[in-house]
């Protein structure tokens, strides 16, 4: 369920109408929102004084803030990884020696977050054993090492004058279960 949260506006519009004694439900139809919604606001911004838009903005704002988690990054944290990284440990290793410290609880792939993001120290970086996932090695299919390219065959083949000169292609079907495979042999 989607629902967005009540603007400085509505507010505005929720004070007057609240003034004049309207009802929440009146409230909310005029607003075009829930009902209860109207009675939570209320509810929540009347409880030592008549309801003030600005005053519930407000109050909206520093609940907005107060949700928002500090993580779990500090300073303290961040020189025991540093030293560690440096000591040429991998980010691994660190969150379990944390984890059997009892320290604070971080991930792996936090460590590496906070690398590449600039949060540790920049040259720490380069002490990494591996920069991250590793590669799998290149796809080979459908390339075949045998033969000339067109550019380094003999002059004598441009001219087809002598017969034994072959060229060959090949298609590979990536559909269905059997993949079906076409090859064609030109003199």
């Amino acid at each position: 369920m989607s629902y967005t949260h009540l603007s400085i506006i509505e507010r505005s519009k929720l004070e007057i109408l609240h003034k004049q004694g309207k009802s929440t439900r009146a409230i909310a139809k005029e607003l075009g929102r829930h009902h209860a919604t109207i009675g939570r606001e209320l509810h929540r911004n009347t409880a030592e004084h008549p309801y003030c838009a600005e005053n519930a903005q407000d109050g909206h704002v520093q609940r907005r803030k107060a949700s928002v988690s500090g993580g779990k990054w500090s300073l303290e944290l961040a020189s025991r990884i540093e030293d560690k990284l440096q000591a040429t440990w991998s980010p691994e290793q660190i969150v379990e020696r944390l984890r059997r410290e009892g320290q604070a609880m971080v991930c792996f792939k936090t460590i590496y977050r906070w690398l590449y993001t600039g949060r540790l120290v920049k040259g720490t970086l380069a002490v990494l054993r591996h920069k991250g996932k590793r590669q799998k090695p290149a796809d080979t299919r459908g390339k075949i090492a045998v033969g000339k390219p067109i550019s380094k065959r003999p002059k004598e083949v441009r001219h087809r004058e002598t017969f034994g000169h072959w060229g060959m292609d090949t298609v590979v079907s990536g559909r269905g279960k059997s993949k079906g495979c076409v090859a064609t042999f030109i003199e």
